[in-house]
């Protein structure tokens, strides 16, 4: 139960332990467009897809190498971990980052980012992630979007730990850029990322002037357009099949009854952690993802303690990041995780938390 990799399902460990195939063949592009036609369902576009060979980190920086050139401006939301790093990853491409809400405990303001495109004109884009894996915000996308619409900046979101867990809809929000990646609510083993592209954000990428090679943006959808789509290079094609067939499960349990299940699990863990005399890590946060809980370690319990003994009872969760790894712990319940595995989390902690006092 931590936020990624998280939890792959038997039909998917089978899909990825399929005879190889070439990645030049019919019988892989096959499962490839399939893959994409699937994500497009859940980003909420008719537009492009594109697979990068890479984590999701890998497809931040594609975004920026594809989209952006040297000197630019863009403004940041920082109110999370993966917000900052995406603003240091600008950075190191000679983009100027304006950070704003870089308060951890509060949500993205929209008013407060529009207010910071006023204050710097001449920035061409906004890096807002979607849900943060750091605090468990989930930023309000639609209101960012509304707010910006007559800035006409591109907006860039993270979307790595949301899609999939999260209603997504890139076309009716306006978003420009959205990206994901395999090893979380998609249910599949780490690296592969899928990036969604606008008609703004492809005429972003004619002026951009940074340079990229690997993580060209033309040349994937060149090769993906093909009368046979393919990747340029040797694509990852196992990653790709069980991504395919994760997408297969999401589907067939309904995209809305996945969501409704993302919610159902935050729902009874949050209560449960209150039951049990526990408190969420970041109280200022109101819109909280439905895919995962950052919490605050009881008193006198050392979050590691807890962690460690979770571990011995079969649970893997993650420890706080930053300057809150000292007081708390996160626990992811997206992608494959159900109501009975949060339940069983819950009776491991009250154990524990009753064998300390």
């Amino acid at each position: 139960m931590t936020p990624g990799p998280t939890r792959v399902p038997e039909r998917v460990l089978a899909a990825g332990a399929m005879p190889m195939v070439h990645h030049r063949t019919g019988e892989f592009s096959a499962i490839l467009a399939s893959a994409i036609d699937r994500l497009k369902l859940l980003f909420g576009t008719g537009g492009d897809v594109l697979p990068i060979h890479a984590t999701g980190r890998g497809a931040l920086e594609a975004a920026v190498t594809n989209l952006l050139a040297p000197g630019d401006e863009v403004v940041a939301c920082c109110n999370g971990l993966f917000g900052e790093m995406w603003a240091r990853i600008a950075g190191r491409f000679g983009v100027t980052a304006h950070r704003v809400c870089c308060e951890w405990d509060a949500p993205a303001d929209a008013s407060q980012i529009a207010a910071a495109f006023a204050a710097h004109p001449r920035a061409r884009a906004l890096l807002l992630v979607h849900s943060d894996t750091s605090n468990g915000a989930l930023n309000d996308v639609a209101a960012v979007t509304r707010a910006l619409a007559d800035t006409g900046a591109l907006v860039m979101v993270d979307a790595v730990s949301s899609l999939g867990g999260v209603p997504f809809r890139f076309d009716e929000w306006g978003v420009d850029v959205a990206l994901t990646a395999s090893q979380k609510c998609l249910m599949s083993s780490p690296g592969m990322s899928f990036v969604a592209l606008s008609g703004r954000a492809w005429q972003a990428h004619e002026t951009s002037k940074l340079p990229r090679s690997y993580f060209d943006f033309a040349a994937i959808g060149r090769a993906l357009s093909r009368a046979q789509p393919e990747t340029p290079g040797t694509t990852p094609v196992h990653l790709v099949a069980q991504v395919n067939a994760a997408l297969s499960l999401i589907i067939e349990e309904g995209i809305e009854n996945v969501y409704a299940r993302h919610r159902e699990t935050a729902g009874i863990l949050r209560d449960g952690i209150g039951d049990l005399g526990m408190s969420l890590q970041f109280s200022g946060i109101k819109d909280l993802s439905p895919t995962l809980t950052a919490l605050r370690a009881p008193e006198r319990i050392p979050p590691h303690l807890i962690r460690e003994q979770l571990k011995m009872r079969g649970i893997l969760t993650a420890r706080g990041l930053g300057s809150y790894e000292s007081t708390g712990f996160r626990i992811g319940h997206m992608g494959d995780i159900r109501a009975s595995d949060v339940r069983r989390a819950l009776e491991a902690l009250a154990e524990i938390i009753a064998a300390a006092q």
